[in-house]
């Protein structure tokens, strides 16, 4: 299969194949609580071996034959991506893939320098997604878990709107009792900013985070309290399945936009497939089993026969987690007993 000769298989549900999420890395330098709690990902955790993360290589075959079904863009997560070494090489191979036309990394900020951040953008970057949950530095330590200072992430973020990528997005995980009282202040510090301030409802990835409905500060919640100080008012979709649901300050201070996986699901708009670091194919983030790419790689496996394994697991997808949860008013599903997959293997 080549580039030019596109497929465009859909699933059980009529979802093509849009987009890939790529975990370059199980590392992180921060420990939040419903990522990585420092309890279980703390001294002793046995991170993967170097021999066992896909190379940049590998990584870029598979990119070349996703893009062959239609896949347009890609996200590099972790983990956080930016402690993979030498990150800017795997951009820059994945940038000269036909068909990729939109690169984005999602990460805590922490370790973006002015430089670093050039060097992102200079390699084909174009877009990033930042995670912050607080403002307030105490809460903030609360969360992550370490001793990594506000003003680090902060210092990054500033970086990031200063180097002229396509878009800057904060992403802020919302839970009730912890830091639902940063919404407003988060959405003061970013208005006017040139970011989009995105909330996003606690969900049950995982298997360690704690999760209960109880933890959920919906996305209605927060809509209203953010109009009740700031007025909005709702905006249509960049295109079809994107997962925030959009809002604009109708002052002209920038807009919102609100990630409702478990009070408003979005199961059947859903376009995206995920590739752990050590080559596992998963079709949903709350997935139980993974399908290993590494293995086929590894063993001399020709590009069709890649290509067939990737068409025959997208057309048998029937997920749709987020939708089953709610019918289960709140209780989470697993499939068989089994444990869902971690998100530092897979990303957000």
């Amino acid at each position: 299969m080549t580039g030019s000769t596109i497929q465009n298989p859909t699933d059980t549900l009529d979802r093509p194949l849009r987009d890939l999420r790529i975990s370059v890395t199980d590392r992180c330098n921060f420990r939040c609580g419903y990522c990585m709690p420092r309890e279980i990902f703390g001294k002793g955790y046995q991170f993967l071996r170097q021999d066992q993360l896909l190379s940049f290589e590998e990584i870029t075959r598979l990119v070349r034959l996703f893009a062959g079904f239609g896949v347009r863009k890609l996200r590099l997560t972790g983990g956080e991506p930016l402690l993979r070494r030498e990150i800017t090489s795997l951009i820059e191979m994945l940038a000269g893939v036909d068909g990729i036309d939109d690169i984005a990394m999602t990460t805590n900020a922490s370790l973006l320098t002015r430089e670093r951040t050039q060097a992102l953008l200079d390699a084909g970057l174009g877009r990033l997604n930042i995670s912050l949950d607080a403002l307030d530095p105490a809460v903030h330590a609360r969360i992550n878990e370490v001793d990594t200072p506000l003003d680090a992430v902060l210092d990054g973020i500033d970086n990031a709107l200063g180097e002229g990528f396509s878009s800057v997005k904060i992403n802020m995980v919302v839970q009730k009792g912890i830091n639902e009282g940063e919404i407003i202040p988060m959405v003061e510090r970013f208005r006017h900013s040139g970011a989009i301030l995105r909330f996003i409802e606690f969900m049950d990835v995982g298997n360690h985070n704690q999760w209960s409905l109880d933890q959920v500060f919906t996305a209605n919640e927060i809509i209203r309290l953010i109009d009740a100080r700031y007025p909005v008012e709702p905006v249509e979709a960049n295109y079809h399945g994107e997962v925030a649901r959009r809002w604009r300050f109708r002052d002209g201070g920038g807009e919102v936009g609100v990630i409702s996986s478990i009070s408003q699901p979005f199961c059947r708009d859903c376009s995206r497939a995920r590739l752990s670091a050590i080559g596992e194919l998963y079709t949903c983030l709350f997935a139980t089993a993974g399908h290993d790419f590494r293995d086929l790689l590894r063993s001399g496996a020709s590009d069709a026969q890649i290509a067939q394994r990737i068409d025959s697991l997208w057309r048998a997808r029937d997920d749709r987690y987020s939708e089953e949860r709610l019918q289960g008013l709140g209780r989470p599903r697993q499939k068989g007993g089994s444990v869902k997959v971690e998100m530092s293997y897979i990303g957000g």
